[in-house]
């Protein structure tokens, strides 16, 4: 039966309080324990499993067979119990036997009992043990049963270290023992290299006491705390010197938007309400936020709540007291910062004098901080694992993020490799940057267009930093990610003024907002009954545009005004047939009449391109070619829906080759009848920017490509050095009768005839 009122958290906790407090053994303690959640919960089983030599024993159990007590163990990952742990999330089953990683164990005598919920008991972010009960009767546990349990193995974490029940090891790595030299893989978030000291932004704050003796008391600390930790962030946001104007000050303001969020004060009071401690209560709350960033499959919803959790670190530290960051310490000399992740207010706090490099063991690409990052210019490395266990606080570090690594503790040989590899890099960028006002002309004279891609304000200045001939493709979602709330028309309209005056002359073709399934944003509804599986392929981008003609019609005047006196570029993502193309393009039109009979100062023309993701789009070239100007492939979707991967899959990741036969002549039969008709085809995908790739592109007649800044340089190499029509003729024989490797038959192919790929 549901929680009821008699038996709320808070008097789960008085009557643990006693239990802790008495002068008996642990293991009638933890006795104790499951009883009185197997009588608060009306549960017929309560078990409680904890983390010893390295597998987790059941060490307490109402229900199951007394037996089974220390006798029943299952490794990290095993069963239901270690999945719980392993993956320090919670399970809530009607039918425990039919979850795929139930185990069965004939020692407990557990097989009549068909509903099972599962908590992780956590200490310092790792699991060290699982609270679990379970029922005859198959049903699913309410919430507020839910969070009883949680909040019951919070104490509990607390009884079993003072206890010491649990591996010390698990909670407490130990300091690198070795002082060989090691090498860490990550993931590439800001290029660049550094070298530095390892500095640990912020210790964890172990919390000592979790039971509130003064509900009120805490209550107050709290509500202090949030002042403190508000004016910190005022402080902050108004001293942040890292560039004027951008999308940076936008994510500054979402940030402080959640700093002042009722909703999760609210929720910390709540957790004080059943009993806990101030500090208890932001930890239980941050406890459930890593829980719910596990389940969210988008990124950019996972990023937002990486910023909660950085404002609960910090309001953590300072209900407690230990305000102590590295950045308030001060950097004593050049530095590499490590975090598990960070909030882009806390990278602001470091002196970037000496802050030279940043590794984070989680981070993506669209998170704020690292876009405060790209904004500061310091390179940043994510998703590196078991930096605690191989990297200790002073070590020497070579940070290399274009090698997507860093090397701990280098030997001398190391460093000067890795200084010999930083001098060429400013070498062959210097090259590169010499070759900004050369024309991208093959050998035998085809000039190629050769454009970059961006979606923040900054990030026109590439225009001339590489010489490139324009933006070919404009993200104008990226506006709506950083935001905190829906960006009105007029807001819209700066921004694309203002990325069209700074680049002139030259072309930017905006990309219409392209959001929903994984780029879903949190400020519109959404309808929960339709979750979807597979988002990439659902309702988002051109989809849910057209749905929501509101939010495209704001943007079409946005647009259109914008661009007056000038030729507006605009093409259309995700169009999987013709007719969401003619929709798409009528809603423009009507707009741009629209605003002519009000007497508005209109574009001299208005180009209306359609990107080609979708696969069935090829199928029907010869109806949609009629009606548009421009043809953009953006290879990057098109890849995974060709081959049926998620691009985003570990495992899947670099299954698929770019180069194989199948992609390419996917592509060449979309760029003969387009060159019947006329109408120019552009790449705009990553595939684009790596030079090999970007070779194989011209060979089958792609004469425009839109890459990253970064990627101009060493393509513009590579075109300058390339025979196109020997290349053709070869790409071609190849496709026709294709060899074992296209890779590496074209990495020959360019070596013998001098194309720089490298």
């Amino acid at each position: 039966m549901p929680l009821s009122a008699a038996a709320s958290a808070r008097e789960i906790l008085v009557r643990l309080h006693d239990v802790m407090a008495a002068r008996t053994p642990a293991q009638a303690k933890l006795n104790s324990v499951v009883n009185i959640i197997g009588e608060a919960l009306d549960s017929e089983v309560c078990s409680i499993y904890l983390l010893r030599e390295g597998v987790l024993e059941l060490f307490a159990t109402l229900g199951l067979s007394e037996a089974a007590v220390h006798v029943t163990k299952l490794a990290m990952g095993e069963g239901l119990v270690g999945t719980i742990a392993a993956n320090v999330e919670t399970l809530n089953l009607d039918e425990a036997a039919a979850h795929p990683d139930f185990a069965y164990r004939p020692e407990t005598g557990e097989e009549k009992y068909h509903s099972f919920a599962g908590v992780p008991i956590i200490r310092r972010e790792r699991a060290v043990g699982v609270l679990a009960v379970q029922h005859a009767e198959p049903r699913r546990y309410a919430d507020v049963e839910i969070e009883a349990l949680q909040t019951v193995a919070m104490v509990l974490s607390e009884l079993i270290a003072n206890a010491g029940l649990i591996d010390g090891a698990a909670v407490d790595p130990a300091r690198p023992q070795s002082t060989a030299s090691v090498r860490i893989e990550g993931f590439k978030l800001v290029e660049g290299m550094a070298a530095g000291c390892a500095v640990f932004h912020q210790p964890r704050v172990v919390i000592e006491h979790t039971v509130a003796e003064d509900t009120e008391a805490e209550r107050h600390r709290v509500y202090a705390a949030f002042d403190k930790m508000r004016d910190q962030i005022e402080r902050m946001s108004s001293q942040a010197e890292f560039g004027v104007g951008g999308e940076h000050d936008e994510v500054l303001e979402t940030y402080k938007m959640f700093a002042y969020d009722e909703g999760w004060a609210r929720r910390i009071n709540e957790a004080i309400d059943s009993g806990l401690t101030a500090e208890a209560a932001i930890e239980r709350v941050q406890q459930r936020t890593r829980m719910r960033m596990r389940e969210i499959s988008d990124p950019l919803l996972a990023d937002r709540m990486h910023d909660l959790e950085d404002l609960s670190n910090r309001l953590l530290r300072t209900v407690s007291g230990q305000l102590g960051t590295a950045a308030q310490m001060g950097l004593r000399q050049e530095s590499i910062l490590i975090a598990r992740n960070l909030g882009p207010a806390e990278l602001l706090e470091y002196d970037r004098r000496r802050l030279k490099g940043v590794i984070l063991e989680e981070g993506s690409l669209t998170a704020h901080v690292t876009i405060v990052a790209r904004a500061m210019g310091v390179p940043m490395l994510g998703r590196v694992r078991d930096v605690r266990r191989l990297i200790a606080e002073g070590d020497k570090l070579l940070l290399d993020v274009t090698g997507e690594s860093v090397v701990v503790r280098p030997s001398t040989a190391m460093e000067e490799a890795f200084e010999a590899k930083l001098a060429l890099s400013q070498k062959r960028r210097a090259a590169f940057a010499a070759l900004k006002t050369e024309p991208p002309v093959t050998k035998d004279g085809t000039r190629i267009t050769l454009m970059v891609n961006a979606g923040l304000r900054d990030d026109v200045a590439a225009l001339d930093l590489t010489g490139a001939d324009g933006i070919g493709l404009f993200r104008t979602e990226f506006q709506f990610l950083v935001s905190a709330t829906l960006p009105q028309r007029e807001r819209q309209q700066r921004l694309y003024r203002d990325v069209l005056e700074a680049a002139g002359d030259r072309p930017v073709v905006f990309r219409t907002v392209d959001i929903g399934g994984d780029k879903a944003l949190p400020y519109l509804d959404h309808d929960d009954e339709h979750l979807e599986e597979n988002p990439a392929m659902g309702w988002r981008a051109l989809r849910l545009a057209l749905e929501r003609e509101g939010l495209m019609k704001a943007q079409a005047r946005a647009l259109i005004e914008a661009a007056a006196g000038r030729t507006l570029n605009v093409m259309f993502p995700m169009v999987s047939e013709p007719w969401e193309f003619d929709q798409a393009r009528d809603l423009f039109e009507a707009q741009r009449g629209w605003l002519a009979s009000r007497g508005r100062k209109l574009p001299l023309d208005i180009r209306y391109g359609a990107m080609l993701e979708v696969p069935a789009l090829a199928e029907v070239l010869d109806i949609l070619l009629p009606r548009i100007d421009f043809l953009s492939i953006g290879t990057n979707d098109l890849t995974q829906f060709l081959f049926a991967a998620d691009r985003a899959h570990p495992k899947l990741a670099l299954r698929y080759d770019w180069l194989s036969p199948s992609i390419l002549r996917f592509l060449r039969r979309v760029v003969a009848p387009a060159r019947e008709a006329d109408v120019p085809v552009a790449v705009c995908g990553e595939m684009g920017g790596r030079p090999l790739e970007a070779m194989a592109l011209l060979g089958l007649g792609i004469e425009r490509l839109s890459i990253t800044p970064a990627a101009v340089g060493p393509v513009k190499a590579m075109i300058r050095s390339l025979d196109l029509a020997a290349l053709a003729a070869h790409l071609n024989s190849c496709l026709d009768h294709p060899p074992a490797n296209l890779r590496t038959s074209l990495e020959e192919w360019a070596q013998r005839h001098g194309v720089e790929i490298a």
